[in-house]
């Protein structure tokens, strides 16, 4: 499967951006997806995940209450709302998706295959 990140862009402390990931070239709604981020300097870093249905989710707690992951298997698509972003939330964000990964290894970007191009989010105070 193909992954496409899009939907980075600069935004302000407080402002809000969806970021989507489109597949390609597989059954999508067979693929466990999530969404990482790396910022310069620093190791990559799981940001979110959602099943193949869109439930369950699971969200790194610096992100709790403010990031919003979705999909829709119709469009071969997953979503990552960012609301109320922070100067930290500042990186490149990832897709990312396999098919075969387990749950207690979901927070482990080595553990999938597939990888889209990501997408930069920066954010300005």
């Amino acid at each position: 499967v193909q992954l496409q990140a899009s939907g980075g862009g600069l935004v302000q402390v407080g402002g809000s951006l969806r970021l989507s990931c489109a597949a390609s070239g597989g059954t999508f709604r067979n693929y466990r997806v999530s969404w990482f981020r790396q910022a310069p300097g620093k190791e990559r870093e799981f940001v979110a995940f959602i099943d193949r249905s869109g439930t369950p989710t699971t969200y790194a707690d610096s992100v709790k209450g403010r990031f919003t992951a979705s999909r829709d298997n119709a469009k071969n698509s997953v979503y990552l709302a960012l609301n109320n972003v922070k100067a930290e939330d500042t990186a490149r964000y990832y897709c990312a998706a396999d098919s075969h990964i387990i749950s207690s290894q979901k927070r482990n970007f080595q553990q999938y295959d597939y990888w889209g191009q990501g997408t930069q989010v920066t954010v300005s105070s």
